[in-house]
């Protein structure tokens, strides 16, 4: 189980942006925590990114799946100032206050799907499968599987397409929040995945109410009031509330979504196999 608070850094250094996310993360150093991938709340789809990021994290820390540790990352108003890229300076500017980092994974390097058997066990696929069909994960595909291989062993990464009801939580009622996750049948591992009615009782047993509000409470008030079109809650309260109720709600209702995995993972079965890269 996640700790109850994150860890929190100052950032010292901007050291080298990472050009292959769309939002421009950056390796920074911070006062005393060492050397962290930054995800800035100035950049791509702001604060709503962030909070992915640090749900979807803890949940999988919570469950036993390898994520790089995560921290809060404070960002100061003279930090960056050198940097000559106008794009990262506007990122900077944007980003004042608490961000999310995750460890940097020295020597790390991409997944690649050919080598799936190599470095994931099918029961990491399955649960691995399960866990992004619950939070909604659109991006573990074949061309970008957002997994990293260190030490031998694969490590999950980048969160923020995750939770996507989140960007507009009018539209969520309890019908969406029990929904199938149709974009599962693009998901890297759902070939390599087996028991998913197995996995789903493992992964629920272990994701507790009391886990949910642990993970929830560790998001700072910061984030989760900072709409980028808006504050759509009162409170930090409120807005746990209301992504307490879509996860629990989406657990309860668990066998639609694995279902519809299965189904998806049997279609895949019987098409003619084909190789797809991975996004270097």
């Amino acid at each position: 189980m996640p700790s109850p608070e994150l860890l929190r850094y100052d950032a010292t250094r901007y050291l080298q942006p990472l050009r292959e996310g769309g939002s421009l993360p950056a390796v920074v150093d911070t006062d005393g925590g060492g050397l962290f991938v930054v995800k800035f709340r100035g950049a791509g789809q702001g604060p709503k990114a962030l909070i992915a990021e640090l749900i979807v994290g803890m949940l999988a820390e919570s469950v036993g799946l390898p994520t790089p540790s995560l921290a809060l990352v404070e960002i100061g108003p003279a930090f960056g100032r050198s940097e000559p890229d106008p794009e990262i300076q506007e990122i900077l500017k944007k980003s004042h206050g608490v961000n999310v980092g995750l460890r940097y994974l020295d020597g790390a390097f991409n997944f690649d799907p050919s080598a799936a058997r190599e470095y994931v066990s099918s029961e990491l696929a399955t649960r691995l499968v399960w866990f992004d069909a619950f939070v909604t994960n659109p991006d573990r595909t074949h061309r970008n599987p957002n997994l990293l291989v260190w030490k031998r062993e694969p490590w999950l990464i980048d969160h923020g397409a995750a939770l996507y009801a989140h960007h507009d939580w009018q539209s969520v009622d309890a019908a969406r929040a029990r929904g199938a996750f149709p974009l599962i049948k693009s998901h890297v591992l759902l070939e390599e995945s087996g028991d998913l009615q197995a996995a789903d009782a493992e992964m629920r047993r272990m994701l507790t109410p009391a886990v949910v509000d642990q993970v929830l409470s560790a998001v700072p008030d910061a984030l989760l009031l900072d709409a980028v079109n808006g504050r759509e809650f009162s409170s930090g309260e409120e807005a746990r509330a209301r992504y307490r109720d879509y996860l629990t709600t989406r657990l309860a209702a668990s066998e639609t979504f694995v279902a519809a995995a299965v189904e998806a993972r049997e279609t895949l079965r019987r098409e003619p196999r084909r190789r797809l890269q991975a996004r270097r």
